[in-house]
């Protein structure tokens, strides 16, 4: 039993509290927005249909925002089609840009494919609306059969939970971050007004000075929000739509895993604080702790949110609005502008984005390929056919009136044939033989390895088969209260796993564990007499019991030669061997205990047992798929 641990294995760590870095976060984030954006449509729906005129003159009303002669005057939809959808777009460049420094894209050998199937999952139902509506005045609402939901369709997977692989969320994420840049570009292009040059020039301007800014280094939020509202309102008057400032003031925000000296400098500033709470010490902690952070990763955690349950369920409650009767539906579903965009969404994403991966694939003899099966890519490319936000948003630009309603139809039809198509692929793939169905889902493209430094047997502490499929490697810190609470569920772990190999490499942290350092040294003095397990289980279930005297007692409990292990102690003999841990953790970009690794892919996320039993099956699966047995080379 471990005393004292109380609090749920949330996967957060000791270094690392930031949840807005990881990937799953801003998965979680949009899954559970998903509900909300839902039930802002279905009251705009019921809206309209109560009270149509209501409906359409609350949205009508006008407000203005002047400064002397100057100023902003658009009715409501406007303010949030074109000013809080901003800020939407805002938190689609900073992923973007999250997954360009630290996610998959990070090796740009993987950007081609995503940004293949990005575009031909929006250039085939364009072509698809064209053709329908050919020989039509309606052929210029191209544009709103293009660009997929992020928010509904990662939501639709979460609630499809292990019918897919977790790698298809990050996929179909990239997808959908090349969809969104794109679908902005169409509508500066295609459906802005004419162009006013001198405040585009303007614009433009404020934001090179904002990339200047950037590029000194400098962190001043204030400054960057001015520049970002003046370049806002520069793009309205221009006619280009201003949304556009949104996603580039968010390609601007680097992202960066937090380093270890600037964590120990905001340790340092904190205990300074403590030691004697004065304001200037106060400020300088909170610059310290913020300065540890990348400006992607605290712009996420203050905008995704707001973006994910508010921003998003307003657009959908402004603009989701349709009357529905049997006269509508009628003229809906006869009308080329339905067809084409429930065709666009329903067959050209799926035809486009699994055509795409098909042809890079083979074109490339295998070097290019999706990062899973082709079951799940077909999905992927179903669930792509959400096209909600954006879709709407392009279609309340190019259409008015009657042809406005029909879109509207066509895009809500849509997202209703998409999650069908999407749970029937994945009813179908359930059924399949296993190893059959592990192939389908899984695939077998080489994944992004985050482990710097390779599992080294002749080096490397390791318990299990030394040619298990899968090597689980745990950063860990012996004073930690997390790697305490995850000492139970590894343990399990291996007991339910005859088939895994586990690596234990020490990341004390001495800044907030005094002890840590000698604990771990402690270890590496009992590992020289070949009992470095038996020290480390000691160390890791009896974290309050870390002193000299402490140690010097676990070793004669242990039978060992307490003289030679008070020498290697006094020497700090195992200090180089915890430094070369502590350097490959700083490579890999570890910035928190426990922190794992599963066949050198990093677990974000929970620790729990489940969530470690199911990133193991899964790599378990994935290694015999590509290697028939055995731990691959680098891992």
């Amino acid at each position: 039993m471990f005393r004292g641990f109380t609090t749920p294995l949330t996967g957060r760590t000791e270094r690392d509290r930031s949840g807005a870095s990881s990937p799953w976060a801003f998965i979680r984030t949009e899954s559970g927005s998903a509900a909300v954006l839902l039930a802002g449509t279905l009251a705009a729906l019921a809206w309209v249909n109560i009270t149509p005129g209501g409906y359409a003159s609350f949205w009508q009303t006008h407000l203005s925002v002047r400064i002397g002669s100057h100023g902003v005057d658009m009715d409501l939809r406007e303010w949030v089609n074109s000013g809080l959808m901003t800020l939407f777009f805002l938190v689609v460049g900073l992923e973007a840009r999250r997954e360009f420094d630290m996610g998959e894209l990070r090796d740009r050998r993987r950007i081609p494919l995503p940004l293949l199937a990005g575009v031909c999952g929006m250039a085939v139902p364009a072509a698809i609306y064209l053709a329908v509506n050919s020989g039509s005045s309606t052929t210029h609402g191209w544009g709103a059969a293009m660009s997929t939901d992020t928010a509904f369709a990662l939501g639709m997977l979460a609630l499809l939970g292990s019918r897919f692989p977790r790698r298809l969320h990050t996929f179909i994420l990239t997808v959908a971050v090349v969809d969104d840049f794109l679908a902005l570009a169409v509508i500066a292009i295609a459906y802005s007004e004419s162009l006013s040059w001198t405040p585009l020039l303007i614009g433009l301007g404020v934001l090179v000075a904002a990339a200047f800014f950037r590029r000194t280094g400098s962190r001043r939020g204030p400054v960057y929000a001015l520049l970002g509202v003046v370049a806002w309102v520069a793009f309205l008057h221009s006619g280009v739509d201003p949304v556009v400032v949104g996603l580039l003031m968010g390609l601007m925000s680097y992202a960066y895993p937090a380093q270890r000296d600037a964590l120990e400098r905001a340790s340092g500033l904190f205990r300074s604080f403590r030691e004697q709470p004065t304001a200037e010490l106060e400020r300088e902690a909170r610059q310290g702790i913020a300065l540890a952070l990348s400006p992607n990763d605290r712009l996420q955690r203050l905008y995704h949110p707001w973006s994910s349950y508010a921003i998003v369920p307003v657009f959908a409650l402004a603009n989701a609005g349709i009357e529905i009767n049997g006269s509508v539906l009628a003229g809906a579903f006869t009308s080329p502008v339905t067809w084409g965009i429930l065709l666009g969404y329903g067959l050209g994403k799926p035809v486009g984005i699994v055509g795409a991966s098909a042809v890079a694939t083979r074109l490339s003899r295998g070097r290019m390929r999706p990062p899973v099966g082709w079951a799940a890519v077909l999905g992927g490319g179903t669930i792509a056919g959400i096209g909600f936000t954006v879709s709407l948003l392009i279609a309340t630009l190019a259409f008015h009136g009657r042809q406005l309603e029909q879109a509207k139809i066509g895009v809500l039809s849509a997202v209703v044939f998409a999650m069908l198509s999407t749970s029937v692929v994945a009813l179908v793939t359930s059924r399949l033989p296993k190893a059959l169905r592990a192939r389908a889902l899984l695939g077998t493209a080489e994944s992004v390895v985050d482990l710097a430094e390779p599992v080294d047997p002749e080096r490397d502490h390791m318990r299990g088969p030394a040619d298990a499929p899968v090597t689980v490697v745990e950063y860990g810190d012996f004073e930690c209260p997390y790697c305490g609470q995850a000492e139970q569920v590894v343990r399990e772990l291996l007991a339910d796993f005859g088939d895994v190999r586990y690596v234990w490499r020490h990341l004390p942290l001495p800044d907030v564990h005094p002890n840590a350092q000698l604990a771990a040294e402690a270890a590496e003095a009992a590992a020289a007499q070949g009992a470095f397990w038996e020290m480390r289980d000691l160390l890791i279930t009896h974290q309050n019991e870390l002193g000299v005297k402490d140690l010097l007692r676990h070793a004669r409990d242990l039978g060992l030669d307490v003289d030679a292990f008070r020498e290697a102690l006094r020497g700090r003999r195992g200090s180089g061997r915890v430094e070369m841990d502590v350097e490959s953790a700083d490579l890999s970009g570890v910035s928190g205990t426990p922190t794992f690794f599963i066949n050198g892919r990093r677990h974000h996320g929970a620790y729990d047992i489940q969530s470690l039993s199911a990133a193991v099956v899964a790599a378990r699966d994935r290694a015999v798929l590509i290697d028939g047995a055995g731990p691959r080379p680098g891992r």
